[in-house]
């Protein structure tokens, strides 16, 4: 079983709201900072671009997938996206869809 299917999601501000996070390939530079700070949650695919693992540690390569933030790998995967130079790591809520980290966050 792995980390994911272990923790319960990541919340937005303690409010007990499950996240969820995307990349936008179309933006990623392919550096990696991702996947050294949450390789539970992000890969490298052999295109050289980073994309998100399923709760089974499937590669998600299909545009705008999304994965669920396990709480245990929340601050890890809201530091992949502020640290990533492509911003294209977006985190946001299950029940609207309101992006809380990355660059469009509000």
């Amino acid at each position: 079983m792995t980390v994911q299917q272990e923790a319960p999601t990541g919340d937005a501000g303690g409010t007990g709201e499950p996240l969820e996070v995307w990349i936008d390939q179309d933006l990623c530079t392919g550096d990696g900072i991702c996947v050294q700070y949450a390789p539970e949650v992000f890969e490298l695919d052999i295109d050289g671009l980073a994309y998100v693992k399923s709760p089974e540690d499937e590669l998600l390569v299909e545009a705008g997938a999304t994965t669920p933030v396990p709480l245990t790998l929340l601050q890890d995967v809201v530091d992949s996206a502020k640290e990533c130079p492509g911003d294209c790591i977006h985190v946001r809520r299950v029940s609207d869809r309101v992006e809380v980290f990355g660059p469009d966050a509000e």
